[in-house]
């Protein structure tokens, strides 16, 4: 993995296939400013380029808060926002990412939290954890990190409107019927059960992985099911001609466990 020894607001970790990702500012409950953003563009794209790293998995530094969106202070200061190209969290904006995110929300994720969360594969939170979109009582709207887009598509139209407008925060429990996390455990079991999803994820194909997350991912900016399913996928091309579709098959007829080698 690329060198980020000289990181100062994340913290990362890499566990055999995983990388954990903490933000590491609890002294502002993990808000973020413009070096976090820049930080999380490297590590993200660290990520990206590391074969051997399978799942990324971000969660906050402290047991109050995952995110409590921008550090209000420094963006007064510009009065401005500013991201790198890869949007809010070096993550938002990034479209071409086929590699699995997971959050792991260990408090509340408010604002740019909550878009972080939106922006991740899949969600789990800790029991105590709340979301919420308090941005119109500051006068602002959740745009930096596409947060009202993503709630268009994640929520009914009614749930999305009530999140956006009220300003109201949610429990996990809310957010897990809401469709805004997959699931809620005790705060003591978050870093056991996103690890356990994380392994399920890895012990399948790799590039059957990213192939997946690509097709879901493009499919939902076309609105034409019958034009989505006949396109041709570089992600999924690459997954067809691979030795590990060959070895995949292989392993199910020989009754054994696939040795993936991502080719």
């Amino acid at each position: 993995m690329t060198d980020l020894t000289s990181l100062e607001h994340i913290l990362v970790e890499v566990e055999g296939p995983l990388l954990w990702i903490t933000l590491n500012r609890p002294e502002v409950r993990n808000a973020l400013h413009p070096s976090a953003h820049r930080e999380l563009h490297r590590i993200f794209d660290a990520y990206a380029a590391d074969p051997t790293l399978r799942v990324a998995i971000l969660t906050g530094a402290g047991e109050r808060a995952f995110c409590a969106g921008s550090d209000i202070k420094a963006r007064a200061r510009t009065n401005a926002d500013d991201y790198p190209p890869t949007g809010y969290a070096g993550l938002t904006a990034r479209f071409d990412l086929d590699k699995p995110v997971i959050a792991a929300v260990n408090g509340f994720a408010l604002g740019g939290g909550a878009e972080i969360v939106l922006a991740c594969d899949m969600a789990y939170a800790a029991d105590h954890a709340e979301f919420g979109f308090p941005e119109p009582r500051v006068g602002l709207a959740a745009l930096g990190g596409g947060g009202l887009q993503r709630l268009a598509r994640s929520l009914p139209t009614k749930f999305a409107m009530d999140l956006a407008l009220t300003g109201r925060r949610v429990s996990a429990a809310e957010a897990k019927v809401l469709g805004l996390i997959n699931d809620h455990v005790p705060a003591a079991e978050l870093r056991s059960k996103v690890r356990d999803v994380a392994h399920m994820i890895v012990a399948n194909g790799p590039l059957a992985i990213e192939a997946s997350k690509a097709i879901i991912r493009d499919s939902l900016a076309s609105p034409d099911l019958a034009a989505s399913m006949s396109r041709s996928y570089p992600a999924a091309i690459r997954m067809l001609e691979s030795r590990d579709a060959i070895e995949g098959q292989s392993a199910f007829l020989e009754r054994r466990e696939p040795n993936w080698l991502y080719e």
